[in-house]
């Protein structure tokens, strides 16, 4: 018999930011390439304790046809003859929530659904896990959505956690053309395979992501004027580049970049930094 992967997950979404995530944590190695699974328009997946991986791809397939979470959860379990040890989270399309506990899971195992999230965990401390999951998404509407649901796995291990302890932790955020350069629907996808403390190198991770894809409002940019760019020049020879495209380019920060006209005030202050480390 397969491991089971025991551990908590949120499937949330953001209806006016059209984004559909799951964050999870386990005392499971690299818990992020069984457990979550979305797909913009459609809804999100989390399937664990037994886990079916089936049911993500499957799972996804059904939303993506507009049933309703619960419809889901209904046609993957009833079609499964291991669904007593199953455990399943879904958000659908519309921001409907259903979870799915079979009777077999280990204790504690239990889940929570409500507007835009499902919630649930196995072999966990207590309940106050789940309700911790539940509470804090609640707690941070109107946050970007990976915020929230890296604040809901912090909330969750501070409640107790998986009962066996911490090993890997992933987040995974989707939206129609919110990925790599509007190109892709992932926007974002982070996984921490095996550390002590994932959800804090998880978190610290993000952080570095946003810093390379993330926004600053337009309207917040500096534009250029010419103590400005004389800044920028004499900053940018000291690195040894000709123009700010190319400095970005190699720090990966091409994605805050657009033209000469205006700067993004994180790629200043990231340039101020590195020149005056150079002297």
């Amino acid at each position: 018999m397969a491991r089971p992967v025991c551990t908590y997950s949120i499937c949330a979404c953001d209806l006016d930011a059209q984004q559909w995530g799951v964050a999870v944590q386990s005392k499971f190695l690299a818990v992020g390439s069984v457990v979550p699974w979305a797909e913009p328009l459609a809804g999100a997946v989390a399937t664990q304790s037994y886990a079916n991986p089936r049911y993500g791809p499957d799972g996804l397939a059904l939303l993506r046809e507009k049933l309703s979470a619960e419809e889901v959860v209904e046609r993957l379990t009833s079609a499964d003859d291991g669904r007593a040890q199953r455990q399943l989270g879904v958000v659908d399309a519309e921001g409907r929530g259903a979870t799915y506990t079979g009777d077999a899971c280990h204790d504690w195992a239990g889940g929570l659904v409500g507007p835009s999230y499902a919630a649930q965990g196995n072999i966990l401390v207590s309940r106050d896990t789940v309700d911790a999951l539940a509470e804090t998404f609640v707690a941070t509407a109107g946050a970007p959505l990976a915020e929230r649901l890296l604040d809901c796995l912090t909330a969750a291990q501070e409640a107790g956690g998986d009962s066996r302890g911490q090993q890997s932790a992933s987040l995974l955020v989707v939206g129609p053309d919110q990925g790599y350069a509007g190109l892709s629907d992932v926007f974002v996808d982070l996984r921490v395979d095996d550390h002590e403390r994932p959800i804090e190198e998880l978190r610290r991770i993000y952080r570095i992501h946003w810093e390379l894809f993330g926004s600053t409002p337009r309207e917040e940019w500096i534009e250029v004027d010419d103590a400005l760019r004389a800044e920028l020049d004499e900053r940018l020879g000291r690195l040894g580049y000709e123009t700010l495209a190319d400095w970005a380019g190699v720090e990966n920060l091409e994605e805050r970049v657009d033209g000469e006209e205006a700067i993004d005030p994180f790629v200043l202050e990231r340039l101020r930094e590195k020149s005056d480390d150079a002297g």
